[in-house]
This record gives C-alpha cells, structure tokens and sequence, in this order.
C-alpha cells in the first residue's frame, strides 16, 4: 500500500490562475501547489529567461578573483585550474579553462583524482608551482583545504577558490574565495553550484576585459554540473539549466556530443532527466573507478580526440555498473538487518569507494531512512551519506565527529573518512542523532501533486507538464497519484523494467517504471500507482506515457 499525501490549495486560486495564465486546471494545481498562484509569476517560471539572472555584484571576493586574474592574463602568467573529481567539480574546471583560454590565457587544467581524495592537496599545489603556475583557481574544493593552501601562499602561488561548501572555522589561506556560504556574501540566491559560480566568475571576467567570447557557450557545462550536484533547481539554477539544456541539445561542444551519442541521445532535446541518467553518469564513472582528468579532458576534447575519450568514459561506466551492483547486493542485505534502526549504516572491506554515493542513494529510495556506506581498504574508510526530509547531514555527521577522521559537504550530501573500528560506535551515534533530529515527525509519505484520473494525463497536458521543467532537487518532477488502477498486460523489457498497460476508469494507457521489473504484479492485479506524465514517440506518433515511480497492489485487490 502507498501513503500519499498532496499539497491543500485554494480550487478559486487554482481556476482563476488558470483562466489567467491560459492554462489547463491541472497544470495550474500543480503550480499553486508549489506557492506560485499569480500568473505574472506562472509566466515568469514557465519561460525562464537569462536576462532574469541577478547581478554578481554581492559574491564576496569576487572583483579581487577578477583583478587577479586580469592582471594574469595581462602578464601572459600561467594559471593551474583545479577540479574536484565530481561531474561539479569536472564541469567548474572545463567552464574556467574554456573561459580562460578564449581570453587568450595560458592554462593547465587538471582534475582531482579519487584515489588522493577529496580536494586540492599539498601535492597538487607542489605540481602547479613546479609548471610555473602563478595563480590556481579550484573548482568545487578548496574551502577546507587550509593546508594546501598554506603551502601554495609560502610557494607565492595565488589561490582562488571557487565552492559552495560548508565553511570551518579558521579563516582561509586563499588569495580569494567565492562561496555564497561566507557570511559576508551579499548575493541574494545560495543555492548556485560551484559551476554556476564559475559562470558568475566567467562572464564578469568577459565584460571587465571586453572580450568577444559568448559566455552562453559554457552554459552546457553548467547545466550537467549543476543537475549532477542535485542543488536545487530554483531561481538561478534554473535559469541556468534552462539554457543550458538548449545548448547542449545543440551539441556543439565534441566530447559532449560524443557523449551523447554513447548514451543514445543522437537527435532532439536533451531533458534535465536524461542528462541526470544517461550523461552525468557516464562522466561521473571516470572519477569513481579511475581518474577524473578523462572526464575533463573530455569536455575540453577536440573533435579529433572526442570519440576515444568518449569511448573510454563509457567502457568505465559499464565497469562502475558491474562493480554497484555487487556492492548493492551486499548492502542492501546488511541494511535488510537494521529493521529498527532510523538510519542506516552500512560498510564492507573492499568496497570500491567511487560507487558507496551511489549505492547510499539507493538505500534512501528503497528504505525511506538516512544512509551511509563505507568501503573500507586495510582499516581506512571512506564513505558517503545521503539523507531524507528532515534530516541535515552536515549536522549530524558533525555530532558523530569523535567517530570520524574527517568529514565534508552539505546538508543533502556529505563524504566522510574513519578507522575500521569506529564502524559500530558510529553506527550508534549516527542512529541516534537521526532519530532526535525526526524526533516528532509524521510518517514519511510520497509527496503528489494531485490524485487524478488515468484520462487527465493525455498528449496536451504532457506537453504542457514539461514547461514545469527542468526538473530536480527542489523542484521535483510532477508527480500524480492513481488509485485503483487494473493491470491490463505486463512484461519486463530491457535491464529490468516492467512495461504495463493500465486501465483506469475505462482509460488505457501505457506506462512504464524503470528497474521495477522485480515487481511484476501480473495482468489482472488492481494497483496503487505514483507516476509522472510523459511525452513518448511511437512509430512517428507522440503519445502520453506514464513513468511510473512506485506501485502497490492495492488492499484486497480492490
């Protein structure tokens, strides 16, 4: 059985926005649904606009990167760009060095790698003084790198830090740092990406020099990054990706088209959800299983270097599949084993440490709760958490610090490192912290956007669903309850989808729900089903289809 629950709203509001804002009833529930009733706003959501993006003009530190930098180009000085080995941290190195390099600078990009860990280390700086770097730019690290930074002032090495991570305490060694965290950042929207700060930094660097350079050409970069990095898909972000998606669709960059063509994206738009699935996975791989440089050395690709790097990025993703699902099989048995626990804690020696992010993902979506997976090598363990509503990840792992070496991230997301024998006292700790921080909560239910009948999501609304899009972290796709629904016909198809035909109130439609092949209820079973609307292209026609997100055999089977 499903618990759902969808947002109260006012049917007037609802009716009037939509005569207003020319829009069909359930679009407009879906809207006011998520606080925008007036149809000034609706217009201004459904067609956002990159002269809608505010001024830079509160990023602290951000005119002293700028002078810096333009003091570097102007003395033909060589700058170190730095990413973290994230598709965040990949597509901030890429829209710099791209940026840079059209301004005519010399630059040498570079990648973290995963078996170094997290951020810009003492190693890495010693490299870029040692190739006659002057300035170094880091990309989605470098907040809490205070001994790398240290030791590139003493070297005379000129540290810009591009994040958005939680601040420690201390005051930075950097020659400047852009990071909306600080408290002294004026700039009214906190949920950029470290690639949408990159942007900021690239486009302020345009106009301060004159350059005919078209900052719009980065905006694919930042949109993979920026979906990859699950902030929240609002204001900015979502200007941002709006755009971006239509240059990346385009696929004027080579290694990205390249890509797309490895992923089976050879024509039409791009989505925010197939980039999400089928492109960020795919340069993810390169960090997780070896070195992030391929993935940047990718997106910098000439068209005659595009396909090899592309094929190799993608031979890496089908290992990084192999290797998840074997870790999988084992944590989600040792997760099966803490039936009461509020959140999970789960690890194994050998575990690869480039799929434990994914597979804590997947914890959270199977069971509900907070997640940790660790992969631990000779008694050293690194991890990853993810987290549901309601409980802050920074917070908690910062009231487990006696457990941990070391700890990093955002309140959605977060990486950590601990000794094998602090396993069980963590585990402890972490559970406790989760449940007072959900102490006093209602059960967790699915969040809808309406419980509607199969007939309400035909062709029109689905076309008129997308404009809600890009879909992601704070701005979810639609999702849309339907309650009793008759299994006409199924069968699992591909890696373990289930295909369905559904009956609802004598409406058939088609539908299907990824990896739920497992859950075959058979032809004939009536179900609960939470799905969103989506436009599919059959034998050159367009239809409506369902992606189903769960199902649930309904109680009794009526």
């Amino acid at each position: 059985m499903i618990v759902w629950r969808a947002p109260a709203v006012d049917d007037e509001r609802v009716a009037a926005l939509a005569a207003e804002a020319n829009l069909r009833p359930l679009t407009a529930r879906v809207l006011a649904g998520r606080g925008i009733v007036r149809a000034d706003l609706a217009s201004r959501f459904l067609d956002p606009r990159l002269a809608d993006l505010r001024r830079p003009d509160g990023m602290a530190d951000l005119g002293r990167a700028i002078e810096r930098l333009v003091a570097a180009l102007g003395a033909a000085e060589t700058i170190g760009v730095f990413g973290d080995y994230d598709v965040d941290g990949v597509t901030t190195a890429a829209t710099l060095t791209a940026a840079l390099r059209a301004f005519g600078g010399r630059v040498i990009a570079r990648a973290a790698s995963r078996q170094a860990g997290y951020g810009v280390g003492v190693d890495d700086v010693a490299r870029f003084a040692a190739e006659g770097c002057r300035v170094l730019v880091t990309g989605d690290c470098g907040t809490s790198d205070h001994e790398a930074l240290r030791a590139a002032r003493d070297k005379g090495l000129d540290v810009i830090v591009i994040d958005h991570h939680e601040l420690p305490a201390a005051e930075t060694p950097a020659y400047a740092m852009i990071n909306s965290r600080r408290a002294d950042d004026a700039f009214p929207f906190k949920g950029l990406a470290s690639c949408g700060v990159a942007f900021y930094l690239a486009a302020a660097l345009r106009t301060r020099l004159g350059s005919t350079f078209d900052a719009r050409e980065l905006l694919d970069l930042v949109a993979l990054g920026t979906i990859a990095d699950l902030v929240p898909l609002t204001d900015e972000n979502r200007i941002l990706v709006a755009a971006g998606l239509k240059v990346l669709s385009a696929r004027k960059r080579p290694g990205l088209a390249a890509l797309a063509v490895r992923a089976e994206l050879t024509e039409g738009p791009i989505t925010a959800h197939q980039a999400a699935f089928r492109l960020t996975p795919r340069l993810n791989a390169a960090g997780r299983l070896g070195e992030a440089q391929l993935a940047l050395d990718l997106l910098l690709a000439t068209p005659a270097d595009a396909d090899r790097l592309a094929a190799a990025i993608d031979e890496q993703n089908t290992e990084r599949q192999r290797i998840q699902e074997l870790v999988w099989m084992e944590a989600r048995a040792q997760a099966a084993e803490q039936v009461d626990a509020p959140a999970l804690v789960v690890g194994a020696e050998g575990w690869h440490h480039g799929v434990v992010g994914i597979v804590a993902a997947r914890l959270v979506d199977d069971f509900g709760r907070p997640a940790v997976a660790i992969g631990f090598k000779n008694g050293e363990g690194r991890g990853s958490a993810r987290t549901v509503a309601g409980v802050n990840l920074f917070d908690a792992l910062g009231a487990c610090g006696e457990h941990l070496t070391r700890f990093g991230g955002h309140a959605g997301a977060a990486g950590l490192s601990m000794a094998r024998d602090r396993l069980e006292g963590f585990r402890a700790a972490f559970a406790a912290e989760a449940a007072r921080q959900l102490a006093g909560r209602p059960p967790v239910a699915v969040e809808v956007d309406a419980e509607v009948a199969l007939g309400d999501l035909d062709v029109a609304f689905a076309e008129e669903l997308a404009r809600l899009g890009p879909f992601g972290a704070a701005n979810r796709e639609p999702l849309f309850a339907l309650r009793g629904v008759v299994a006409r016909a199924t069968r699992v198809v591909g890696k373990g989808h289930l295909q369905l035909t559904l009956d609802h109130r004598g409406v058939l439609g088609e539908a299907i729900a990824f990896g739920l092949g497992g859950a075959d209820p058979g032809a004939g079973a009536v179900l609960d089903v939470v799905a969103t609307a989506e436009l599919d292209t059959f034998r050159g026609a367009r239809r409506a289809r369902l992606r189903v997100t769960k199902l649930a055999r309904r109680p009794n089977g009526d």
